[in-house]
């Protein structure tokens, strides 16, 4: 059974650090380019990073750029959202992405809440 499982959410302050963990299974995440996208309350989903297969190439949103990272383990079957000095702006339902050619998988989400 496929799944991504995503963790790490929280509350926190602004100008604190949370990281968001996504661990799979039921499919092999070295063959998927993994993203993370979020989802404001009254907004669209929007991308927020993406890291390769191999981890050698990543790219993220300009509104994210310099405080967020993505990188992955797949000996672990697990990619990683590292974020540092969070705006109340970032809050958000964050989600996994899982994709090839033929596949995408999408986790349930985890809350981030920046507030004071």
């Amino acid at each position: 059974q496929v799944q991504l499982v995503e963790s790490g959410g929280g509350l926190v302050q602004p100008g604190g650090s949370l990281r968001l963990s996504c661990a799979a299974s039921g499919f092999t995440l070295r063959q998927y380019t993994m993203k993370w996208y979020r989802q404001a309350p009254g907004k669209e989903r929007e991308f927020v990073a993406r890291i390769a297969p191999n981890g050698g190439l990543t790219n993220s949103a300009d509104s994210v750029k310099g405080r967020f990272t993505i990188s992955r383990d797949n000996a672990k079957n697990t990619v990683y959202l590292q974020m540092n000095n969070l705006k109340a702006e970032d809050t958000a339902l964050y989600y996994c992405n899982a994709e090839s050619g033929y596949n995408n998988y999408w986790g349930q989400g985890t809350q981030v809440t920046v507030s004071s």
